[in-house]
């Protein structure tokens, strides 16, 4: 009997379909594994921007997290928005009763728009108790300067804020966890990742063109639910980040020309189809 490769998407919902659990699922899906979800909040958001957030009831969070795990079992897991501190205080108690290594934490603190997306209080709960437990974090520059609590002024910093955030998180629990710098909101005419393996000791550049698009609402999402999936289907860590930066990449590429709402469209996820 077949078996799937299976990645438990913990995030918020998007109304318009974009970013957090729809784009999570879709990227999953594109990349060839099979997505389930646990919802922590539902938003009220379009593409030009987030303008309510209902947080989902703690103990509705960690059941969701258990009853996919309990039944169909993971092979990675990607969070996305915990939009409070009792919410990243759930999900850090809830994993930690669970040994799963292919943890990816994509730290959402702000929307694509500009919106904050999670409590000041909960970041430092964030830092200190839920990133310990992943495998891989995937910060943009935002997030990697409120994490590593140091000021990122261009492209030449990323590799060494990576190793400093690594080293930072690993030495709580003890855990090895790599970090893939995002370059997005840089103003370079290449927008070249960097991923800092923890396992390794290496830096890995990630390159590619800077794509000329309005569409980029949920990339954060994509690309770390892409990562995530190519994990859970065994590839190593550099092999999973080349993978996920291609995909995410020509998935900017096509959706480049299309026209969805007034703001931040989506990329187009299922480029091949």
């Amino acid at each position: 009997m077949k078996k799937y490769p299976v990645v438990l998407t913990i995030a918020g919902s998007d109304s318009c379909g974009g970013a957090g659990i729809q784009a999570d699922i879709k990227a999953i899906s594109a990349t060839g594994s099979y997505a389930s979800s646990a919802i922590t909040a539902v938003t009220v958001q379009n593409t030009l921007g987030v303008k309510a957030v209902h947080n989902v009831p703690a103990d509705i969070i960690s059941g969701q997290i258990e009853a996919v795990i309990g039944d169909i079992g993971v092979d990675a897991i990607k969070i996305g928005m915990l939009g409070s501190l009792q919410i990243v205080r759930t999900v850090a108690g809830t994993l930690s009763g669970f040994d799963i290594r292919n943890i990816v934490l994509d730290p959402v603190m702000v929307a694509t728009s500009g919106d904050r997306l999670i409590d000041e209080d909960a970041v430092s709960v964030l830092a200190g108790e839920l990133a310990p437990l992943a495998r891989v974090i995937t910060p943009n520059i935002p997030e990697a300067e409120m994490l590593a609590g140091m000021k990122i002024c261009s492209g030449e910093d990323l590799p060494a804020v990576g190793k400093i955030l690594s080293e930072k998180l690993s030495s709580i629990k003890g855990n090895e966890i790599s970090v893939l710098m995002k370059a997005g909101h840089l103003d370079e005419d290449e927008a070249v990742d960097y991923f800092f393996n923890a396992e390794t000791g290496n830096v890995l550049p990630l390159r590619s063109s800077r794509v000329e698009s309005r569409n980029t609402h949920g990339t954060g999402c994509t690309l770390s639910s892409a990562f995530a999936s190519y994990l859970a289907q065994g590839l190593d860590l550099d092999s999973a980040a080349i993978r996920a930066k291609e995909y995410v990449t020509e998935a900017i590429i096509s959706g480049a020309d299309y026209l969805i709402g007034h703001g931040h469209g989506p990329v187009n996820h299922f480029f091949g189809l």
